[in-house]
């Protein structure tokens, strides 16, 4: 699966956005831009600042300086939830589901903001054919695959325009992985855009029409995956050089990863 084409509008602009968590700067004049229809790909080692990019993108961590605008309008005013019944909806690092809930009930959670749209429950349902006979099962007792489909699924529900992936590989088989990552077309084609955090840098280039690599809170390397190398990738990645060019058009390799705890 190849990523979606990005040729429409910017639905999401993020423009020299900085965070401090007290002390700490987490991000340094981060800006990027994601259209209608896309799914991108955010990359980089442990502590780069992705999670802390996805939070700010939602309201979960206040910007020191810089903008956060959503199809034109700038959601500094915009509480958490407000964000959601706009349509940015997040998909936790580590799932985050109720555990002492069932399938169902953490599903309906996921409504309590709902925008009006196609995702319901039923269809959700049909995306993850085993869900029916098991939505009586507590959260708990899942897999983690199976409770990363049920994540999905809560985000789902809420009807958004722009769904944040944090780190949906981490912890899980490959072949788990490889499950989750083929609902990616049924959503694009309901209208959903993509913005992806992933520890697995070969699968994001494999679905993202764009990547954005960060390190130690900047942004060190961006652009479509069939315009960079595999060198230019490492480099920026790691730190290795000054990797703020992409390097020579070329196929591009797989950078190793780290899940990001920050």
């Amino acid at each position: 699966m190849t990523g979606g084409g990005g040729g429409g509008s910017a639905l999401l602009e993020v423009s020299e956005l900085t965070v401090h968590h007290g002390q700490l700067r987490a991000l340094s004049d981060v800006s990027l831009s994601v259209g209608a229809g896309e799914v991108q790909a955010i990359i980089g080692a442990n502590g780069a600042g992705k999670t802390t990019l996805l939070r700010a993108i939602c309201g979960l961590k206040a910007p020191t300086s810089g903008f956060v605008r959503f199809d034109g309008a700038d959601l500094a005013a915009l509480r958490t939830e407000r964000r959601v019944a706009a349509g940015i909806v997040m998909v936790p690092e580590g799932r985050r589901l109720f555990p002492s809930l069932t399938v169902q009930e953490n599903l309906q959670v996921g409504a309590a903001y709902a925008r009006k749209g196609p995702w319901t429950i039923d269809r959700v349902y049909e995306l993850f054919p085993w869900m029916p006979e098991r939505r009586r099962q507590l959260a708990a007792q899942l897999s983690g695959g199976e409770q990363q489909a049920v994540a999905i699924g809560r985000a789902l529900v809420a009807n958004p325009r722009l769904l944040l992936l944090d780190e949906l590989s981490l912890g899980l088989a490959p072949v788990i992985v490889a499950r989750i990552y083929d609902t990616l077309p049924e959503l694009l084609a309901s209208g959903v855009t993509i913005l992806l955090v992933e520890q697995d840098v070969s699968q994001a280039l494999r679905v993202a029409s764009r990547v954005h690599c960060l390190l130690e809170g900047r942004t060190t390397l961006a652009g479509a995956p069939a315009d960079l190398t595999a060198a230019g990738i490492e480099s920026a990645y790691f730190g290795l050089s000054s990797a703020a060019a992409p390097g020579a058009a070329g196929p591009a390799g797989a950078a190793g990863g780290a899940g990001e705890t920050q």
